[in-house]
């Protein structure tokens, strides 16, 4: 049998080919990044949300709760939830019953944009 003798050319990826791959690659990584960048947003909207509902339902729920029925019209003020200070608005609103009031509050984030609401109805007082 005879030997092989070695070729001039050896077998391997060309400089090009490895360009292209790295290319496709680097691609496919920025795609990754950006998925994981509306992804980390999408989280931090929603946390904001969440906590700003769970406010307006504070304050929806206190003024409800209170001994004597809230003043109609608007009041605001400032409730720290999480760590953060939210800004809430909230309007009593008179009903078609004199003895039940509408209470919508707004919480607004530090940017001053509504991200959340709640509406509770006060129910007249019991009669002793």
């Amino acid at each position: 049998m005879a030997a092989r003798a070695p070729s001039s050319r050896q077998a391997g990826f060309t400089l090009i080919e490895i360009m292209v791959a790295l290319a496709v690659f680097s691609l496919a990584v920025l795609a990754l990044v950006r998925l994981e960048s509306a992804t980390v947003r999408g989280a931090t909207i929603l946390d904001d949300t969440m906590v700003a509902n769970l406010v307006a339902r504070n304050v929806a729920i206190e003024a409800a709760t209170e001994a004597r029925t809230p003043t109609i019209g608007r009041s605001a003020g400032v409730e720290t939830n999480a760590g953060r200070a939210w800004n809430w608005v909230r309007e009593v609103r008179p009903t078609g019953n004199a003895q039940i009031v509408r209470i919508d509050v707004a919480v607004a984030d530090r940017r001053g944009t509504t991200i959340g609401r709640a509406t509770v109805v006060r129910p007249p007082d019991a009669q002793p």
